[in-house]
């Protein structure tokens, strides 16, 4: 499990699946920034991770400080499902 920041906004809501470096991940939560105040483009503060790793994020089973943090850019991206089934 890891954050991944992305600069703008690929199109993804919680569920998504998504490629990046090869690896297929899902986006546990998605926190928006830049609406009002914060940076001058949207970014995408993603908790992501495989597949295995769901049921560590619904128990909150991490410590969010201690997780790697990748910062991207929204065409790095690649969106396999959008909007997914998960439901925490």
């Amino acid at each position: 499990m890891k954050r991944l920041i992305i600069q703008g906004d690929p199109g993804i809501r919680k569920g998504a699946v998504i490629e990046h470096e090869g690896d297929r991940l899902v986006c546990f939560g998605i926190s928006r920034n830049g609406e009002w105040h914060g940076p001058s483009a949207v970014q995408l503060w993603c908790t992501v991770g495989d597949e295995s790793e769901i049921e560590d994020y619904e128990k909150r089973n991490f410590i969010p400080h201690f997780l790697d943090v990748d910062l991207v850019d929204a065409d790095e991206i690649d969106v396999v499902e959008s909007q997914g089934e998960l439901v925490i």
